[in-house]
């Protein structure tokens, strides 16, 4: 039988262009509209959230392919882009999110760290959640 689980978040008009977010696990903070939209600057936006909500699911995804993969990690960053069409009605989509993950490993051959960068984007609940192109883009450097 399949299993389920719920997250929750809460969201709260704070005025002009100006909401606070409370999360399930806890915490809270103010976000805005992008400035291009009216918006402010300095604080999270629907876009950099649903940006990060993809970088950091296949990082967590990529500590797991590594556990699993017996890969000795050392570092590992990744930027994450997406690009946001904006259709001539004012519809939006995101049409790509692009990783760029730089990964430092000891002892591992770079084409098992590839399988488990595969496997962290396979098994990402967000990234197989959305509609946008994926493109991941890696540095390998094996110690």
């Amino acid at each position: 039988m399949a299993q389920t689980a719920t997250y929750w978040t809460q969201v709260a008009w704070k005025g002009e262009h100006w909401g606070h977010l409370t999360m399930g696990n806890g915490p809270e903070l103010p976000f805005s509209a992008p400035p291009d939209a009216y918006g402010h600057e300095g604080v999270l936006t629907p876009e950099d959230a649903f940006v990060a909500a993809a970088n950091t699911c296949i990082m967590m995804m990529f500590l797991w392919a590594c556990k699993r993969f017996k890969i000795d990690l050392v570092s590992y960053t990744c930027r994450a882009e997406g690009t946001k069409l904006i259709e001539l009605d004012r519809t939006e989509i995101f049409t790509h999110l692009r990783f760029y993950p730089h990964i430092t490993v000891r002892g591992a051959d770079e084409k098992r760290v590839r399988r488990a960068l595969e496997s962290a984007q396979k098994y990402s609940l967000v990234a197989n959640s959305v509609k946008s192109e994926i493109v991941v883009e890696p540095v390998i450097t094996v110690e």
